[in-house]
Order: C-alpha cells, then structure tokens, then sequence
C-alpha cells in the first residue's frame, strides 16, 4: 500500500522543490514576491524558470503551457516543447525566464464580449508566481493571467487576484485601527465541495442529450429515485471506490487537497471535499479537479457529469463554498477572540460581510448565474435564488442586543459596550446548520451555497471580495477620522445590524411564505433566473464600486456581461435543438413502431375472438397517438420559437425571448415525450431511462 506522504504533491513545483533547488538568495526573493507582492527580478526570474526546467524534464516533461482560465468556463493551454536547436544537428532543453514570465497565445477565439475585433488576435499569459506550477502528463503546466494587446483582463484569474488584493487593502487598514500593526496580509481561503454524478460511458453514449448538452433533455420518473435516503452516507459501490481511490491519488500527486469523499443524496451522486488553502489556488485545484474527475471516470469506463441539473426530480450538484479571512500570522478574522477588542474586531469584520451581502445581493445572485443553476437553485436541497444570510440563534441574540442596547442573556448578562466592557466569548457550533440558507456562518467561515457544480468558484469569490472590500473601506474611512475610536466603533456596529438585519434569516427558505416574506415585506432581490440578474452588473453601483477597487474596468464589466449572456442563450439553443432532434428522429419514430405493433396485435385479437370491441392494445393505442400527435405539435412550436429569436436586438433580448417563450415550449414537449416513455414497451425506448442511468453503476 502506497504512503500519501511520499507522493503528496510529487508533480508540483512546491515551496519544498523551490528550497531544494533554488538558491538561498533567489528563493527569498521569489518568497517576497509571493508573500508581499514585491517586483520580481529577471534575474530572479531566470534562475527559478531554468530549476523549473531541470526539475520538470527529471519527472518527464517535455513540453510547458501557460495554462489559464479564460472565459469559457474551462481552462486553456498551448503546448511548446523545451528543445531548441544545437549547432551539432541535435537538441538542447531551454527555458527562459522570458518564456516563464510571459506567453502570446493567439487570443482570437477566446469570448472577448466586445473587448476587441475578431481580426485582433494577440493576447498575453503572464504568470501567476502565488500559484505553483505542476505537471500534467509529459507538460509542464504554468498558472497564468490572460489579458488582450490593451490589457483588458480576458480570463477569470485576473480579476479574482485584484479583488483579494483589494480586500487585503482594506482589512490590514482595519487591522492597524485595531493597533495589529505586524500583520502584513489578509487573504480569504476557501474549501469548494464538489457534486457529481457517475453514471457508465455505455449509457452515455446511447444518449445525444447528455453528448451535447450534459444533462438530460427527456426522462420520466422511474419507480425509485432518492425517496428512501438511502444512498446518502450509503456504502460506497465496489466501482465507484475504484473510481474514487485513484482520483484522490491523482489528485494527491498534484498537491490538492482532497479529504472526503462520500455518496450524496441522488442515486449515483458523489461529493469530493478538500482542505482550505488560499482562494487563487483553491480556484485553479478546483478547475483542475473537475478534468481529473471526467478523465479518471473515462479510464474506469464510467462518465462525470457535473451539470448542475443531470436529471430531473431528483437533487441537483452544486458546488459549496466555504469561504473565511486570516491573516499571514494565521489568525481566522471570522473566530471571536479571548479579549474585548478580539470581540469588537470579530464582529466589525461579521458586519461588514452581513452589510456586503445586503448591499451586492445581485452581484452575489449573478455571480452564480448560468442556464443549468437555473434549473437547480430553489429545488431539491438547493437554496433559493434569494440572498439571505444564517447565522445561528446565539449570534442573532447578540447582534439583537447590540442594536438593541440591552444585556445579552447568554452564560452571563453583558452590556454589548464594544472595547470597554469585555463581550461573551461566542462559542463554535452552538446551533445546527442551515442547509435551505444560501449564505450561512458555520463558526468561523461562511458557506455560500448557491454555486453550481460546473461553475469556476472564481466568479463567486471575486463578487465576495469586492463587496466585503467596500464595507471594510467605509467603515476605515470612518474610524480613521475618528475622535473616539470606541464609540464610533460601537456606533457604526449598531447601525449596522439595524441597516441590514432584513438580510438575516434563520428559517426554513424553501418555504414559499419566505421567498413572500423576503421580497414584500424584506425588500430582498429574487433574480429567478439569469436573464433576470446578470443585466444588473451594468448597474450603476455595481461598477461605481468594483471599478472603485480597480476589480474590473468599465469596458470589462460590459464584455463580461454580454459574454455570460451569449453563454446562457447558445446554452438553451443547444438544448432547444437536441430536443427537437432527439422528438423527431428518436422518439416519434420509437412511438409509431410500438403502435404498429399494438395495432397488429388488435387485429390478430379480434380475428380470433370478433366479439372484442375495446382491448387493452387499442385503448394504450389511443393514449399514445394522441401523444404522437402532441409531440409533433409541440416540436413544431419549439422549433418556431427558436427561429424567432433570430428577430432579437441584441443578446439581453435574446435571452429574455429564451425565458419567456423557449424555455416554456421546451418544457410543453418534454411532458410530452415523458409520458409517452411510460407507456411505451421498453424495448422500443430509444436510450437508456433515468432508471437505467441512476441504478447503471454496480
């Protein structure tokens, strides 16, 4: 049996291959560059791309990329090999720090929303030096920003890295008011669970619907789906333990962090955890994590879908964020201390997330937004599309008694007089969690619940950041000027909790009174869908502030809001099309052959007995033909409501076109065609059943 701990992270260029190979010298330098963002040095450069060689060409590679994340929602590489020609005729192994610094991929291709003509091609990678580099298959991978020829940011990796720096501004100058003057960083941390489903390649295959569009288009309710609860926790299948024991090696040799591993509510459905580790990194072992899962399942002949919605009536995957502050010296910014300003400092920090997430609920919702979520948030354990936060009973009662000025009634009655009289110590996981809240404290971090199981988490963090990032800026702006720190400090906590308490809720939300509640009486947002939320990133406020924090420019905010526009409409589109494709060339055709042959059976009954005027055969017949006849009209009707949107102005009335008349004609034919699968023999059926699908894997 292999020891993890001789081959953890034996394909990364790590902090312990960087001391091992690098000089005393050139690895401090290269430290400060990680640590505090100091310059790096071409030299230093030079030194750290030739070790970054040697050592790569000793595991086998032959070949480097600067791998990136562009706006696709995948991640990119162009392959170039180390050689370089010798004057004897033969080869030798170069790497430059030039080369490792920066790349020029043709960039033509890749979503720009606008940013730059199709005919201009040039676009840059330069390396991410926070994020280590590692070896996939004989390559050399490069953790990489992706810019255009202006310097507009073209990927996900960018703007991510300017909002933690933006809120490591932030937080160190709330730090220092709280006289924490040796604190050099604060960076957020992250921990995605990722959901997944596992079903055979075999089925996979017979099914155009999961090829093109990797959920399913059709499928009726089988007699068993997750009713009994019994796959959650269950006992892990023989084939999926196979499965499970080499992506976690695989994932091991890369550095990422994979600890649980366990079987979710859905028949067939999983969930793989890691460990918290630094938000950009978290984000590229994510993006990672997701193609080692499809390639090791391809290996076991099984297939990973990570569609946020794979089969309909049953639990959706999402992808949980468990999302906290720290400081370089280790200290969780989100854990109450042992000391009154410990206190006042844990809940300043609370505050100014409870105010970021009333204040950017639809950057929050948008940040999440794609066609397959729609299809999950608010069903099956997902949360609503409605932002609120959780935060347990006893830390609602001292926010309550704060606001309200009153002793808190907790282990002993205090009065909430932040910094001079001394707070009662909160303690961790004194109440349940909240598995309906979109957004819940869980102790000492916060899990944002609404991401999608395909999505990057980049997209989420990056809106956290930046909303937080404000909040602490308003609130040192304040305390900077003030006279008595204490008082305005105790003063701006309250205001506060009352300002934003709409924001908290510690109920059910899949209750329909709440979303009622949350809206008519709260004021809160309920985006339902992402032509409903994604136009509101050009709002006003919304980039006054993330342009304020140099998070995004103006120019890139609108690229990237037509960008996720065309995603969701040329997503719907694909699915439009399979569905007309799979009704009229699959299923109608299916539907005919099995009256045929109920037709022939009628009359071979009724040849032999004539007195039979109405028989099971021509009873079934007649249900069946009057579906025939629906899911000829109903293709129709989809088919005309696709070739209407080629009337639409633009990509936002497009995708309001999709909301409210495609995705409702999509629905009409799928009933249709659901129904028809219930009465029709199995043997004429022409793919695999959610039955088959949900229960295929032994």
């Amino acid at each position: 049996m292999k020891n993890v701990s001789d081959f953890f992270g034996c394909k990364v260029f790590d902090d312990r291959v960087m001391k091992a190979n690098l000089s005393a010298k050139v690895y401090q330098s290269l430290r400060k560059t990680i640590d505090e963002g100091a310059k790096l040095d071409i030299g230093v450069a030079n030194a750290v791309a030739a070790a970054m060689k040697d050592w790569a060409v000793d595991h086998g590679a032959t070949h480097y990329t600067h791998w990136f994340q562009p706006l696709t929602g995948v991640t990119a590489e162009k392959h170039d090999s180390f050689i370089s020609p010798s004057p004897d005729g033969g080869v030798i192994m170069e790497f430059s720090g030039k080369e490792l610094i920066k790349g020029e991929p043709d960039a033509s291709s890749f979503p720009s929303g606008g940013l730059r003509a199709t005919f201009e091609a040039r676009g840059y990678t330069a390396w991410d030096p926070t994020s280590y580099a590692f070896i996939k298959g004989n390559t050399l991978c490069i953790p990489t920003a992706f810019c255009s020829y202006g310097g507009e940011a073209l990927d996900k990796k960018t703007p991510l890295l300017r909002s933690m720096e933006a809120l490591n501004k932030q937080a160190i100058r709330i730090l220092h008011l709280f006289g924490n003057n040796d604190v050099k960083c604060v960076r957020t941390s992250v921990g995605p669970e990722q959901e997944y489903f596992l079903i055979t390649k075999e089925m996979y295959e017979q099914r155009r619907d999961l090829r093109f569009t990797g959920r399913t288009l059709f499928g009726a309710k089988p007699p068993k789906g997750q009713e009994m609860d019994d796959h959650y926790f269950g006992v892990i299948k023989p084939r999926v333990a196979a499965y499970m024991e080499e992506l976690n090696e695989e994932l091991w040799k890369l550095g990422i962090l994979a600890k649980t591993e366990h079987n979710e509510v859905a028949p067939a459905q999983h969930e793989l955890a890691p460990v918290y580790t630094t938000t950009n990194i978290a984000t590229d072992h994510n993006q990672l994590t997701m193609e080692i899962m499809q390639k090791v399942a391809a290996k076991h002949g099984l297939v990973c879908l990570l569609h946020e919605k794979p089969f309909a009536g049953v639990n959706g995957s999402g992808k949980h964020n468990n999302w906290s502050l720290a400081t370089d010296e280790g200290v969780n910014l989100l854990s109450p201390g042992e000391t009154p300003y410990e206190n006042a400092q844990f809940l300043l920090f609370l505050c100014a997330v409870i105010k970021a997430v009333d204040d950017y609920q639809d950057l929050l919702r948008l940040s999440v937004a794609t066609a397959g979520n729609d299809h999950r948030l608010g069903a099956n354990e997902a949360p609503p599309a409605v932002i609120s936060i959780f935060l347990g009973e006893e830390l609602n009662a001292v926010l309550e008694a704060i606001e309200i000025g009153t002793p808190y009634e907790g282990t002993e009655k205090t009065q909430m007089r932040l910094g001079v009289n001394v707070l009662p110590k909160f303690n961790r996981d004194t109440t349940d969690r909240n598995r309906t809240s979109p957004f819940a404290f869980t102790g000492n971090k916060f899990e944002f619940r609404m991401l999608g199981s395909s999505n990057s988490i980049a997209c989420a963090n990056m809106m956290l950041n930046s909303a937080v990032a404000e909040s602490l800026k308003i609130y040192a702006d304040r305390l900077e000027k003030a006279e008595n720190f204490e008082d305005v400090l105790h003063e701006m906590i309250r205001k506060t909790i009352k300002d934003h308490k709409r924001v908290i809720f510690n109920g059910n939300g899949y209750d329909d009174t709440w979303i009622k509640e949350a809206v008519e009486k709260r004021g809160l947002l309920n985006y339902r869908t992402t032509p409903d939320c994604m136009p509101h990133l050009l709002d006003e406020k919304n980039v006054r502030m993330l342009t304020s924090h140099k998070v995004f420019s103006e120019a890139e905010l609108k690229s990237r809001c037509e960008i996720m526009l065309e995603n969701y409409c040329k997503t719907v589109l694909i699915e439009a099309n399979t569905m007309v494709d799979m009704a009229k060339t699959e299923i109608a055709s299916a539907v005919s052959a099995y009256v045929l042959e109920l037709a022939n059976t009628a009359v071979a009954k009724k040849a032999v007995d004539d007195s039979i005027s109405r028989s099971y055969e021509t009873e079934l017949m007649k249900k069946l033909v009057r579906l025939e006849d629906q899911i000829a009209v109903k293709t129709d009707e989809l088919e005309e409501a696709v070739m209407k949107l080629q009337d639409a102005e633009d990509v936002e009335a497009e995708s309001y076109m999709i909301r409210d008349a495609v995705l409702g004609k999509m629905g009409e034919l799928r009933v249709a065609c659901d129904e028809a699968e219930t009465i029709t023999a199995k043997k004429y059926w022409p793919f695999p059943t959610y039955g088959d699908l949900l229960f295929g894997v032994k």
